[in-house]
């Protein structure tokens, strides 16, 4: 059996919410960013930055990752969590509405968890090439580097970007699944979008150390600012070339590259 009904479906009119309402979404998803930024912060002091996984098992990292992930994305991810409850609203209503737009966020994060996963292995390779070869680290940051600021520029970040900019055709497309697992489905089809859009820039931390706060705190911003400014796609562009020209300082800088110092090894 189809789980998507006919174009009627897709076509259903939007509901508006009254204002009250629509406020309630985004303090909400603020909130949550908050919080997360807060425990980011705070677990930063607490554990430092180091290279790799910093000792950290893989459940462990996930958790920490998850939380990263909560404080750098919902802020950008929030006008499209708002978007679908608008969606929704003639489906839901109250603690209703609630609990779908967290299944559409857990939805959202949990592709990000799938993210964490890859990122974990490539940390734990990156920790034992720092250990065998600080030189080959480094022309690893040098390319990781590079690499990013290069993703930037391709028509494959821009594909991903549209849509992370204007889901709307997507989010109407969703309209017709049936199920009561479809906002989960919504949020994990929209955070492989954004994962597509933003893993260029996730590779950086690689560079600088997973719990670089500081760096953390500019990626977000970006990914915020190529989102939802009228010029964010030159600006991610120009973010671009910066990124290739740190790449290739930091052959000659290596302090450009504090996330593959041996010095950084956390002490066994």
């Amino acid at each position: 059996m189809a789980d998507h009904a006919g174009p009627a479906a897709v076509t259903r009119p939007v509901q508006a919410l009254p204002p009250r309402q629509l406020a309630v979404p985004w303090i909400a998803v603020a909130a949550l960013a908050a919080v997360a930024w807060a425990v980011t912060v705070m677990l930063a002091r607490k554990m430092g930055n180091g290279p790799g996984t910093m000792g950290l098992a893989l459940l462990p990292f996930l958790g920490l990752w998850m939380v990263m992930m909560a404080a750098m994305m919902l802020p950008s991810v929030a006008p499209v969590a708002v978007l679908w409850t608008r969606l929704i609203s003639g489906a839901s209503a109250g603690a209703g509405r609630a609990v779908r737009m967290s299944m559409f966020l857990t939805g959202y994060l949990l592709t990000w968890a799938a993210v964490g996963a890859v990122a974990f292995a490539a940390l734990a390779g990156t920790g034992r090439l720092l250990t065998a070869s600080p030189v080959a680290a480094k022309w690893l940051g040098v390319a990781i580097f590079i690499t990013a600021g290069i993703y930037q520029l391709t028509p494959w970040k821009d594909w991903c970007l549209r849509r992370c900019r204007s889901p709307v055709g997507a989010l109407l497309y969703y309209l017709g699944f049936k199920g009561r697992s479809r906002d989960v489905r919504v949020g994990l089809h929209h955070g492989a979008t954004c994962a597509g859009c933003c893993w260029g820039l996730m590779i950086v931390l690689i560079t600088v150390g997973v719990m670089n706060v500081a760096v953390m705190a500019a990626l977000a911003v970006v990914i915020l600012v190529e989102k939802l400014w009228r010029y964010g796609k030159p600006f991610g562009q120009a973010v671009g070339v910066v990124l290739v020209a740190i790449g290739v300082l930091a052959i000659w800088f290596p302090w450009l590259l504090p996330g593959l110092h041996v010095s950084a090894m956390p002490a066994m």
